[in-house]
């Protein structure tokens, strides 16, 4: 029998998470939304929680050493069922 392309499916399903982060960095969050929206000319701009999971995903895409580490397979820095 041939093998399958696919064989592992990777959970997908999105994580709720609740977080408290100090005043001042949710001021941010908000002032850096309403950037966006001044850019684009848009009525309304995105939610300030919308722009937590772009940030980190980017932050995590453009961070070296975490790379590096993903890489060599440390410890933690392992996902669950591989990657």
């Amino acid at each position: 029998m041939d093998r399958l392309k696919l064989t592992v499916i990777p959970d997908d399903k999105p994580v709720k998470l609740t977080i408290a982060m100090p005043a001042a960095v949710f001021r941010d969050l908000a002032a850096y939304a309403e950037a966006i929206r001044r850019e684009g000319g848009q009525a309304a701009g995105p939610e300030p929680a919308t722009l937590i999971v772009p940030m980190i995903q980017r932050f995590m895409a453009t961070d070296r050493a975490f790379a590096k580490a993903r890489r060599k397979k440390v410890g933690p820095l392992d996902s669950p069922g591989g990657s």
